[in-house]
């Protein structure tokens, strides 16, 4: 997983509440077996005119010139600005599968749906919360001036804007730690496989009849 240290970036406004993870990645997608490969049907209802299926070419269809990821001025965009509940609906860890290999690294919002919450922190996402007057200002700036980007400071806990003005976040410290080195579920394990090579080698050394089960 990659680490989250220091980034910045340019945002793009999701101006909708209660945007749910179907909309996120809809449901024909989930079908892949791979973890790769969901970036460009990320939002694909909201971001092509035509009905996708998986193994389309992006290139072969239609954009929909008024979705704001479509949008010129906020091409590249890693940061994205959510209202309240993002992350609704059906508990698919796709969706911040498709988040992530769009491009982005972190999401604001005034709240999200926990199961999505979680979800993301295990695939190096950061989802920030903050109260919902911080966001709706943060709306404004970003409409009103092209190319608004953020820094996200993982390490200090804080969104600084271009002025240098400050916004404070919380995030759970084992969570901080997780982004911090880059470790999800399997790496978190990986930390202690000299110890569970120790602990295999021992328990062979003293059942050997279990290697001969373990190879058929």
């Amino acid at each position: 997983m990659q680490k989250f240290t220091v980034h910045q970036g340019l945002v793009a406004p999701m101006d909708r509440e209660n945007v749910d993870t179907d909309a996120i990645i809809p449901k024909q997608f989930l079908k892949s077996i791979k973890k790769t490969g969901f970036g460009p049907n990320l939002f694909d209802e909201w971001r092509y005119l035509d009905h996708g299926e998986p193994g389309m070419d992006p290139a072969s269809r239609k954009p929909n010139p008024d979705f704001v990821l479509n949008q010129p001025r906020y091409a590249g965009a890693s940061v994205l600005l959510a209202r309240k509940n993002f992350g609704c609906g059906s508990s698919r860890e796709h969706a911040p599968w498709a988040l992530d290999q769009y491009g982005f690294r972190a999401i604001i919002a005034p709240s999200f749906a926990d199961i999505f919450f979680n979800n993301s922190f295990k695939n190096g996402l950061l989802p920030i919360v903050l109260p919902e007057a911080t966001v709706a200002q943060l709306f404004d700036e970003v409409f009103a001036f092209p190319g608004y980007k953020l820094t996200v400071d993982l390490e200090r806990q804080v969104i600084v804007k271009a002025d240098g003005q400050e916004i404070a976040f919380e995030v759970q410290p084992f969570r901080k730690y997780c982004l911090l080195n880059g470790l999800d579920d399997i790496g978190l394990t990986l930390r202690h496989k000299d110890k569970i090579a120790a602990f295999e080698a021992e328990r062979l050394a003293a059942k050997p009849w279990l290697a001969h089960q373990m190879i058929s």
